[in-house]
């Protein structure tokens, strides 16, 4: 699970651990333990609690392969300037992107 965002996201939103602790209801040596990689699958009710203070979706947490090629579409999507994107146009983007790897695998 990618859970050094944690750290990221409090760091940017320039909260202290303890900051952070009291906000999301989480207690400190918990979350001293995500920020330190000691507990590697907290429950999900803590995430949620740290999710809504550090204004992120659970899916920022999730580090799985699939995911991160996800996020690379959106990512590009959301750097789009000027009219919104339609279903079409970005399936058009997927397809381009799949293209362009099948050709780094030849």
């Amino acid at each position: 699970m990618g859970l050094e965002i944690v750290n990221e996201l409090k760091r940017k939103k320039g909260l202290t651990s303890e900051q952070l602790s009291k906000e999301s209801g989480v207690p400190l040596g918990t979350l001293n333990k995500i920020l330190n990689g000691t507990t590697k699958d907290p429950k999900l009710e803590t995430l949620k609690a740290l999710a809504r203070v550090l204004e992120c979706s659970l899916d920022d947490f999730d580090d799985s392969p699939k995911k991160k090629e996800i996020n690379q579409l959106e990512t590009l999507a959301s750097h789009f300037e000027g009219e919104e994107f339609t279903k079409d146009d970005l399936d058009d983007i997927e397809n381009f992107i799949k293209y362009v790897k099948s050709k780094k695998k030849k």
